[in-house]
């Protein structure tokens, strides 16, 4: 029993593009059913009429029931009324491999020898014109799937994608050994120069990845050139490792030091002296020890060191300073000499043996008890105000 309408719908997979319902010449009042992300093109009697989206529609044909029957008796029962419907998948399709059938030759920039390369990857794409992508390029074929539609448009991706990968790597001066880096740049400029080539067919080129990029590895000349640059790569970043550790070794030893003053530094304020302090300490000590400073032969070097020393360090210095001057001269803490004519005195002497000068008791500190030489005002050992 021939059917009086039918339901026309998709049933195809979501790997083709374009795909046309088998049934043909079918009855007025016919069922049409579009799924989101297709469309359907409704063709009577060879013309495209109607681009239908989402939904569901009745066609009407010239064919009706019963009276069609009829009247295609006189044609073989082959309908003179043709109509057939083809579905276009909108949905975006993914991971579509693509590969260059013969490298690229072209003039390594950086050492000016002549190379080639493939490349290959992958890319996407969607129909962006239904009724354009039909009649220009599908034509009366019952689907369009992946592959055939690779097929189609492989001459322009090898004329396109060989002589542009070339291009860039000559007016981007590219090396052959820094072009790994480079996979981003080159997979989007590559995108915008195709896009124009797809969409003169009805199709989007929505992303175009370069993956693979085949250089000519086991050529002598290129295996040459690789090991040299590898090893001036290792002997720059070599240069620059050795740079860097000098660097860190300086400023270890500058923080070392640095650490080192604040910990001097924290003793001296532990211990309540300042550096000017300590250098007379050390001078004084180094005076004591001198076992030639008896005789002072540079005693004008010597007295004048130990003033300034016992201005910055109070009585102590002074005290060691004395101390060391009794020892020397083995008898009182220090020698005395002539008010008149500056001789030396003998221990215990009333007058000068050189001018005969009446000599006057200069007394003792009342606090430590330290023997006056010559007038003055303060003790030289404890500081204290001398009496009158």
């Amino acid at each position: 029993m021939a059917k009086i309408a039918e339901v026309l719908k998709y049933e195809g997979d979501n790997s083709t593009f374009i795909w046309k319902h088998p049934s043909e010449d079918f009855n007025s009042l016919t069922q049409l059913i579009v799924h989101e992300s297709q469309e359907a093109i409704f063709f009577l009697n060879g013309q495209a009429l109607d681009l239908f989206g989402a939904g569901r529609y009745t066609l009407t044909t010239q064919n009706i029931p019963l009276v069609g029957k009829l009247l295609n008796k006189v044609t073989d029962d082959e309908s003179p009324f043709h109509c057939e419907v083809y579905f276009i998948n909108r949905a975006e399709q993914m991971a579509i491999r693509w590969g260059t059938d013969t490298r690229v030759e072209y003039m390594e920039p950086t050492y000016q020898f002549p190379l080639s390369v493939g490349a290959s990857g992958e890319m996407s794409l969607s129909v962006a014109d239904s009724r354009r992508l039909l009649l220009k390029l599908v034509g009366t074929e019952r689907s369009l799937d992946r592959a055939k539609l690779v097929s189609f448009f492989r001459g322009i991706l090898m004329s396109r994608v060989k002589s542009y990968i070339a291009q860039m790597m000559r007016t981007g001066k590219i090396s052959i050994f820094e072009i790994d880096e480079r996979m981003e740049q080159f997979s989007e400029e590559l995108r915008e120069k195709l896009c124009e080539d797809f969409l003169e067919y009805g199709i989007t080129l929505n992303r175009f990845f370069v993956t693979t990029i085949a250089k000519p590895d086991g050529e002598p000349q290129y295996e040459k050139f690789k090991e040299l640059h590898f090893r001036q790569y290792a002997d720059i970043a070599e240069a620059k490792l050795q740079q860097q550790v000098g660097i860190i070794e300086e400023q270890t030893e500058a923080q070392r030091r640095v650490i080192e003053a604040q910990s001097i530094a924290q003793k001296r304020s532990l211990e309540g002296y300042t550096y000017q302090q300590e250098r007379g300490f050390d001078v004084a000590e180094k005076v004591a020890q001198n076992e030639g400073a008896g005789e002072f032969t540079s005693a004008g070097v010597g007295l004048g060191m130990m003033a300034g020393i016992g201005g910055a360090v109070g009585g102590t210095v002074g005290g060691v300073f004395q101390g060391a001057m009794a020892a020397v001269a083995g008898a009182e803490p220090a020698g005395r000499f002539c008010e008149e004519c500056g001789a030396a005195l003998a221990p215990g002497a009333a007058f000068c043996e050189n001018c005969g000068a009446k000599l006057q008791s200069a007394g003792n500190c009342v606090r430590c008890g330290y023997q006056f030489t010559k007038p003055g005002n303060f003790c030289p050992k404890c500081g204290m105000k001398r009496e009158d």
